[in-house]
């Protein structure tokens, strides 16, 4: 009995303080209630949270893939359709060459493509270009006359802007004065370049997707699904490509 009397004000004074405290009672654990006055705290728990740049990262390496093309030939040939969106690039730089010269000099017409009966063929192999005066420059056709009026024509409807004068089997070319509209209409052709380079790049890599889900039938999913990622990724490389290409010619041509 006496003993009793001496643990009821200690039993009360514990519920009490664990009544008035619920948010206290939860956020610690308490000791027996024999020692109402000692308590023991849980240990901190921290919640560690990815930073967004981390997560980038995370999921650029989740989403590179290279897949050994010999194990995936009887699927698709990757090594063709790399070629393929390659050859679109070469193709570009070549207008960008060819179409988007603001040189005065004579190899600035080198590239000039002339179409005749006989086929296609550069300027420079059909006639022997030289430069008259820092004003103009002389095409002499003599060696293949016959394509003096195609070499005209090829002059006159390229992007240079050039107003060539026929004397016998000789052309003459003025070098008009780079204006600053001439350049900012030459960036214009470049970007108009860059999206038919990126038309063609689009359609390769649709009819390689549509060859590999053809190819479904005795293939898994999941292999199925890697070898379109790396075609999409060859391709997203390539379109990389094409614009620093554009960058750079648009740098150039503006001065």
């Amino acid at each position: 009995m006496a003993l009793n009397h001496l643990l009821r004000p200690l039993l009360c004074r514990s519920l009490v303080r664990q009544v008035r405290s619920p948010v206290l009672a939860a956020s610690r654990i308490s000791a027996p209630l024999l020692c109402p006055d000692t308590t023991c705290y849980p240990a901190a728990c921290t919640r560690l949270y990815a930073t967004k740049k981390a997560k980038a990262n995370a999921k650029g390496q989740a989403a590179k893939v290279n897949i050994n093309s010999s194990l995936v030939e009887d699927i698709i040939n990757l090594d063709e359709v790399k070629e393929d969106m390659t050859t679109i690039l070469s193709t570009l730089k070549d207008d960008f060459t060819r179409n988007l010269s603001i040189r005065t000099s004579p190899g600035a017409l080198d590239h000039i493509v002339v179409t005749t009966e006989d086929g296609k063929f550069p300027l420079n192999q059909l006639g022997q270009i030289s430069m008259k005066s820092p004003q103009l420059i002389m095409v002499n056709m003599s060696s293949f006359p016959e394509a003096t009026e195609a070499a005209t024509r090829a002059l006159r409807e390229s992007s240079m802007n050039l107003n060539p004068e026929v004397d016998g089997t000789i052309i003459k070319v003025p070098v008009p004065k780079v204006t600053r509209e001439h350049r900012e209409n030459l960036t214009k052709l470049a970007k108009q370049f860059s999206n038919k380079a990126k038309d063609s790049l689009r359609k390769v890599r649709s009819n390689a997707i549509t060859q590999v889900k053809k190819a479904k039938e005795g293939h898994s999913k999941d292999t199925i699904r890697l070898v379109e990622k790396q075609i999409q990724q060859m391709a997203d490389n390539i379109a990389v490509d094409i614009d620093k290409h554009l960058a750079a010619k648009t740098k150039e041509l503006l001065g």
